[in-house]
C-alpha cells in the first residue's frame, strides 16, 4: 500500500484529487510477480507508457514502474497544464486587442487568474485517465509505484516509500526516468522560495511581479503568458536573443510580440545574484551590458536547465554509460548494456513528447524482436518537428542555416512572409513567415521554420514532405484551400518552380504575352 508520503499535488482541490487517483492513486497495491518480464520499464512518462502499451499489445509479460506521478513532466507539470494557461492568457489577449477589430470591450475587463488556473487543472484531470494505473492495469502490465533500482542483469528492485522492496526479474529492460528542471548556480539563489515548471503550475494567486531567468520555449511562453494575465514580467537573457537556438528572424518577430505585450526583456545579464526583501520580495542583481542593475520582484521562476533522472537507477551495477547529459544509447536507443534501452528526455537531445513517442516505438522493436521485418530500427531515421507556443507560435524540422553551413552542405532558401498571404492579412496575423531550406538547385527539404499564430499545425505539411521525399516542386501542385495562411506553403513551391524557368522558357512566355497582347 501506499503510504502518506506521496506527492500532495497542490491545491488540494476535486480536480488534483482525481489527477492524484488516477496517475498515482494512494491505495494501489502492488502486485506480485510471478514469473521473469519479456520487458521491465521504469518510469511513466511518454516514452515509457508508448513502450509498456506497445509492448503488451504484442503480448509481452510487462511491469511498468513509476515512483511518482504517471504521466510524467507532459501531463502533470509540462506541455498540457502549460497548454491550458496559454489558451487562457490568448483569450485575454484576444478581448484586449479587439478594439481594431470593431469589437468594444466594456472598461474594467479583468482576468480572473484563480479561475483559469482551476480551468487547466480541471481539464488536465479530465485527461488524465489516458495516463491512469488502471488504464495501463486493464492492458495487462503490472504497475508498480515506487523507485526502481537495477539490481543485477536479471534483476530490478521496487522500494515504496515505507521500505518494503519488490524484486522483478526481467530479459530486457527500458530506461524512461525522464528528466527534471535544474537551477543554475547563482548565488543566493538557496535563500529564496523560487518556481520551476514542477511548482509552477500550483499557483492560485498571480503574481503582481514576476522574475523569469531564461528565455527558451518555457521561459517565453511563460512570460507571455503572465503578462497577458496581468503580471509585471521581467525576463533575463544572457545573450542578445530570446529563444536562442532558434533562427534569428523568426526569434526577433517573437521578440517584438512579447515587447508588445509589456515584457521588459532583459538582454545580456551576467552575474546574476539573488537575496530575500525584508518584505518577502526577491531582489535580482546583474550586470547588464556591463552596467549594473536590480529588480524586486514577487516571484522568481527559474526556466534554465534540465538534468537527468539517473539517481537511484544503480547504473554501475549493470554497466551502463550515463554522464551529466543523461544515459548513453546508440542509434538503436541501446545502451552500453545490450539487454538494456533507453528513451525520451533521459537519453534524447529532443526533450519532446512526440519525440519520446517515436523513441519508444523503436525501442519497442528493437527490444522485442532480434531480427524484425524490416531490420533495426534507428533514431536517427527520425525526422523531428517541434515548436514553441508563444503568439505567434515558432515552429521547426530539420536543420537550421547555420547547421547546413556547418555540415557543408549548401542550400537555397525560401521565403514567404505572411504580409503577403491574404488570410493573414485579414487576422491581423501578418507579420510571420515560412521559410524552407533546400540542397542547393534542386527542391528537396532540408529544413523549415514557421512563425505564425498556428506554426505548430502548419510544421506538419512540410514535416510530412520530408518524410515521405516531396519536394517543394510537389507542393505547388497541391491545391489548398483559399484562403487559408497554409497556402503560404503552396506559395514556397511556386517560388521554386520560378527558378526552373530557363532563359528560352522565359523568351517564350514573353513572346506568348506579346502574342496575347496582338490578339
Amino acid at each position: 500500500m501506499a503510504t502518506s508520503d506521496l506527492i500532495q499535488l497542490q491545491p488540494a482541490d476535486d480536480h488534483n484529487r482525481q489527477l492524484q487517483a488516477n496517475v498515482h492513486p494512494q491505495d494501489w497495491t502492488n502486485p506480485t510477480p510471478r514469473r521473469p518480464y519479456h520487458l521491465v520499464v521504469i518510469g511513466a512518462g511518454t516514452a515509457g507508457l508508448v513502450t509498456a502499451a506497445g509492448a503488451a499489445g504484442l503480448g509481452a509479460r510487462v511491469a511498468l514502474i513509476e515512483r511518482e506521478l504517471m504521466g510524467g513532466d507532459c501531463l502533470n507539470v509540462g506541455c498540457v497544464p502549460s497548454k491550458g494557461m496559454i489558451r487562457a492568457a490568448r483569450v485575454a489577449a484576444a478581448v484586449r486587442d479587439a478594439q481594431p477589430f470593431g469589437v468594444h470591450v466594456p472598461d474594467g475587463t479583468t482576468v480572473d487568474f484563480g479561475q483559469a488556473m482551476e480551468r487547466m487543472r480541471r481539464l488536465r484531470a479530465k485527461i488524465s485517465p489516458n495516463d491512469s494505473a488502471k488504464r495501463f492495469a486493464d492492458m495487462g502490465i503490472d504497475v508498480y509505484f515506487g523507485k526502481g533500482s537495477f539490481v543485477d542483469n536479471d534483476t530490478i528492485s521496487v522500494t515504496r516509500d515505507d521500505g518494503s522492496v519488490t524484486r522483478l526479474n526481467y530479459k530486457k529492460a527500458v530506461i524512461a526516468s525522464g528528466a527534471r528542471a535544474s537551477a543554475p548556480p547563482i548565488p543566493g539563489l538557496e535563500s529564496v522560495s523560487y518556481l520551476t515548471n514542477e511548482t509552477l503550475f500550483s499557483l492560485t494567486q498571480r503574481p503582481d511581479r514576476l522574475g523569469i531567468v531564461g528565455s527558451g520555449p518555457i521561459g517565453s511562453e511563460m512570460a507571455q503568458a503572465f503578462a497577458r494575465f496581468g503580471s509585471e514580467v521581467h525576463m533575463f537573457q544572457r545573450g542578445d536573443q530570446i529563444l536562442p537556438r532558434e533562427d534569428a528572424e523568426a526569434s526577433a518577430v517573437v521578440q517584438k510580440h512579447l515587447e508588445r505585450d509589456g515584457i521588459r526583456l532583459m538582454f545580456h545579464s551576467k552575474d546574476m545574484s539573488v537575496s530575500p526583501t525584508s518584505d518577502n520580495a526577491i531582489r535580482i542583481r546583474v550586470n547588464q551590458s556591463g552596467m549594473p542593475s536590480e529588480t524586486i520582484v514577487d516571484q522568481l521562476l527559474i526556466a534554465a536547465g534540465r538534468a537527468p533522472n539517473t539517481e537511484h537507477l544503480n547504473l554501475e551495477s549493470v554497466n551502463v554509460r550515463y554522464d551529466r547529459e543523461g544515459v548513453e544509447v546508440d542509434d538503436h536507443m541501446r545502451t552500453t548494456n545490450p539487454r538494456i534501452y533507453a528513451a525520451g528526455d533521459i537519453c534524447s537531445k529532443y526533450k519532446f513528447t512526440h519525440a519520446a513517442d517515436f523513441q519508444a516505438r523503436i525501442v519497442i522493436q528493437n527490444a522485442l524482436f532480434a531480427v524484425g521485418p524490416f531490420g533495426k530500427k534507428k533514431a536517427s531515421d527520425l525526422v523531428i518537428p517541434w515548436a514553441t507556443y508563444t503568439s505567434p507560435e515558432v515552429a521547426h524540422v530539420g536543420l537550421y542555416e547555420r547547421e547546413a553551413k556547418s555540415a557543408g552542405i549548401e542550400i537555397d532558401t525560401y521565403v514567404q512572409h505572411f504580409a503577403e498571404v491574404d488570410r493573414a492579412v485579414l487576422e491581423g496575423q501578418d507579420d510571420g513567415f515560412v521559410k524552407v531550406h533546400t540542397k542547393k538547385g534542386t527542391d528537396t527539404i532540408v529544413g523549415a521554420t514557421i512563425v505564425a499564430e498556428n506554426a505548430g499545425d502548419m510544421i506538419s505539411e512540410i514535416t510530412l514532405a520530408m518524410v515521405g521525399g516531396l519536394g517543394l516542386g510537389k507542393i505547388a501542385a497541391v491545391i489548398h484551400p483559399y484562403p487559408t495562411q497554409a497556402e503560404a506553403i503552396r506559395k514556397l513551391g511556386d517560388q521554386f518552380n520560378r527558378t526552373r524557368l530557363t532563359p528560352l522558357s522565359k523568351k517564350l512566355l514573353d513572346f506568348l504575352r506579346w502574342v496575347n497582347v496582338g490578339i
